[in-house]
């Protein structure tokens, strides 16, 4: 049987530098890497977030997609987040200067969530599950 042993996301982004001290102060971690090309965050014992230029990934996807490049500011994708304190992430997001998309709202699906979005459009999600009475 096959299975996963370690998941990492990687955000394509203009501008690494920007990016990483935008992911440092709103996650509060140093990074594990950070590297021209490639800034790691540690976000669980399995998880890893990276930053990538546009330009880096591009070199690797050559011709056979667009550029990154043409896709900034769009959302294209969301990061979920589960976190206790979710008052203390969704102050730290306004601090770091995250955009605020939608607020602290319970969700049909048995979360307490607010959405934010990063420099590059990205869309960061922090939640934590609706305590029940």
């Amino acid at each position: 049987m096959y299975s996963i042993q370690h998941v990492e996301i990687i955000l394509y982004v203009v501008n690494q530098q920007q990016s990483t001290r935008f992911y440092t102060d709103l996650l509060r971690l140093q990074p594990s890497l950070n590297v021209p090309g490639m800034t790691e965050f540690i976000l669980s014992s399995n998880c890893k977030l990276g930053l990538m230029p546009n330009n880096g990934i591009a070199k690797i996807l050559q011709d056979k997609t667009p550029h990154p490049d043409d896709g900034n500011g769009i959302p294209r994708c969301e990061l979920y987040l589960l976190v206790d304190q979710l008052e203390a992430f969704y102050e730290q997001a306004l601090a770091a200067g995250a955009v605020l998309v939608s607020e602290m709202e319970d969700r049909n699906w048995g979360d307490r969530t607010c959405y934010f979005m990063d420099p590059d459009g990205h869309i960061i999600a922090f939640a934590e599950k609706i305590k029940s009475s």
